[in-house]
């Protein structure tokens, strides 16, 4: 029987922690317990912009081959305004990739990433090896969020007009000789196909994150040797990740409820990890004007630099709540609701209703609470008071993550569809 040999690109790749190589990395063991080859084409970032975290090395299995490209540094680039680092290792990346397909048989490539602009070489690499390809969407390529009425600036000023135009010109024609393209949430497949209606249902499968069962049963021997992420107290709800423009009407609904629960005199402090967006040495406050508007300086602390991914893992351990955002965007789905649910401590979502985040939650039996508006209501405050109240009375309902959502899981349906890939003779 041969063996199935797989190429997985991800220009982030550990010891840099991003969230977009994460469902790779957790992937991993079962890829390899499974019998698959795999090989992984990243890239040698002198300058990452992406925290270092070298602790994620020890879960990527021995056998894991791992190539590494060429990156320009930004201290050249950021001269031509150049920071993303599959554009600084774009066509070191691509010839690198020629090399592995041409010196050895590789099954299927498998796209995981959110750097977009590496999905065309699927299509390319077809054409010169005939090596079918899969891509996994974690985010959609092309939003139009910052289009609609009263959306705030979009990031990065005229790059982030340029990325979008060259979204509009590749993403349909990456896409449309794929053998497979995996997306996180079902909005993704119907916004491709408005784009691009070639697009045909069957070419779609949509697969959410599942829990991170090999990192926390890694974690949690560790927890007492490790110094602790969040300050003693009772009652702390914790939230770690970043918090987008979008977020802030459900951010408000939290601090409001919080700021109505002191009032009562109850014990509560609220810890934000990781918020801004931007990178090392650049992170600004993202609640700083919410937090003083409740007058919650006392028990509310902001952190907007990126934690490490194990110290942010810890952070759902040690909370007694953990905190879940929406957007006003409604197709985003957050990657963290397995990870928080496999971790055992009660959940408070807060969401807008109509989004994916709250399908998602449904599918799981997870209650959330619901925003009829960007701005939240006197109601839907009472609502999160409400939720918080029972949680610290131990009557809210505890919802565990399905097995069926879990590493192993996940990672053999991803097996199936690269299989079935990689012997499609289309």
């Amino acid at each position: 029987m041969n063996v199935r040999r797989l190429l997985i690109v991800s220009p982030h790749f550990p010891p840099v922690n991003a969230p977009d190589m994460q469902r790779v990395r957790t992937s991993l063991p079962h890829f390899v317990s499974s019998g698959w080859e795999v090989t992984i084409l990243t890239v040698d970032d002198p300058t990452p912009l992406a925290p270092v975290e070298p602790e994620l090395l020890d879960t990527v299995p021995a056998t894991v081959h791992v190539v590494r490209a060429h990156c320009c540094s930004r201290h050249w680039t950021r001269w031509l305004g150049v920071n993303n680092v599959a554009l600084r290792a774009l066509p070191f990346l691509f010839f690198t990739g020629c090399r592995l397909l041409a010196g050895r048989r590789y099954d299927v490539v498998y796209f995981s990433t959110t750097m977009f602009i590496v999905l065309p070489f699927g299509r390319l690499w077809r054409a010169l090896c005939s090596v079918p390809y899969v891509i996994d969407l974690q985010d959609p390529w092309v939003t139009d969020y910052y289009e609609r009425p009263g959306s705030p600036p979009p990031p990065g000023g005229w790059k982030y007009g340029v990325s979008r135009r060259l979204g509009l010109l590749l993403e349909g024609w990456s896409l449309a000789r794929a053998a497979h393209v995996i997306t996180v949430s079902p909005d993704y497949p119907r916004l491709l196909q408005q784009r691009s209606p070639q697009l045909k249902d069957a070419l779609f499968t949509v697969l959410p994150f599942g829990s991170p069962d090999g990192d926390l049963a890694y974690l949690r021997p560790k927890l007492a040797g490790r110094h602790p992420v969040l300050p003693a107290g009772s009652f702390r709800l914790a939230f770690a990740g970043a918090v987008g423009p979008g977020m802030l009407g459900c951010v408000e609904a939290l601090l409001a409820a919080v700021a109505a629960l002191r009032r009562e005199g109850r014990p509560v402090t609220v810890h934000f990890h990781g918020t801004s967006y931007a990178g090392a040495g650049r992170t600004q406050p993202a609640l700083t004007a919410l937090v003083r508007q409740y007058h919650l300086e006392d028990c509310v602390t902001e952190n907007p630099e990126r934690l490490r991914y194990f110290d942010a893992l810890q952070v759902t351990l040690e909370a007694e709540v953990n905190l879940l955002f929406g957007s006003i965007d409604l197709g985003f789905t957050p990657s963290k609701v397995l990870a928080l649910l496999a971790a055992g401590r009660p959940v408070l979502p807060v969401a807008h209703a109509g989004s994916a985040l709250i399908t998602r939650l449904d599918a799981l039996g997870q209650p959330c609470v619901q925003l009829a508006g960007a701005q939240p209501t006197a109601a839907e405050i009472a609502a999160v008071v409400e939720r918080l109240r029972a949680i610290e009375a131990g009557t809210a309902p505890r919802i565990a993550s399905p097995t069926s959502l879990d590493a192993a899981t996940t990672a053999a349906k991803q097996l199936a569809l690269l299989a079935a890939a990689a012997d499609s003779t289309d």
